[in-house]
């Protein structure tokens, strides 16, 4: 076995590929990696867009399962936006970090959650709320991540106002 040591600025000036193959690595060896294969990749065509009202009819859905409304409001944080048509994408890894769960396949099934709840929603089988590529990341329409992030202020002035202090939702975005 060698050991090598790398600083962050040989990863970050690395190409592309080295930079994927390391993360995998590291995912791997802290034994974050599922055996589940990946889903497939959903084209951008296929992911529509969430207003605030689906949003909250979404969250209305899963409330019953916490880890799926932790994914969910993931996407109220602000992603990187790329593409034509554009999408915000958001690393699973990222999601699985925040969410504290213990394996992709604990994010996977709560990203399930979420897709059969717009489903449902919408009543047609061929929507979907996010869709994945092979790299690790999710994506979601910019309008879907800003209707989450404004239904997140709401539930948190809403339970200010119920407990009675200020509402201090300005500002606040789901947590780091």
């Amino acid at each position: 076995m060698i050991g090598i040591t790398l600083t962050t600025d040989q990863i970050r000036n690395a190409p592309k590929e080295v930079r994927q193959w390391i993360e995998h690595e590291v995912i791997a060896s802290l034994g974050l990696a599922t055996e589940a294969p990946m889903p497939q990749p959903v084209q951008a065509a296929h992911i529509s867009a969430c207003s605030e009202a689906e949003a909250a009819a979404i969250l209305a859905q899963v409330r019953g399962m916490l880890p799926a409304v932790n994914v969910f409001f993931e996407f109220g944080r602000p992603g990187v936006v790329f593409g034509e048509p554009p999408v915000m994408a958001f690393r699973l890894i990222d999601i699985l970090h925040h969410t504290k769960l213990q394996n992709m396949g604990q994010v996977m099934t709560c990203l399930e959650a979420i897709n059969d709840a717009f489903i449902r929603l919408r009543g047609d089988p061929n929507v979907r709320f996010c869709g994945f590529d092979n790299e690790g990341h999710c994506f979601v329409t910019p309008e879907t991540q800003v209707s989450i992030a404004a239904l997140w202020h709401e539930v948190i002035a809403s339970q200010q106002a119920a407990a009675g202090t200020t509402p201090l939702a300005q500002g606040l975005a789901p947590a780091a």
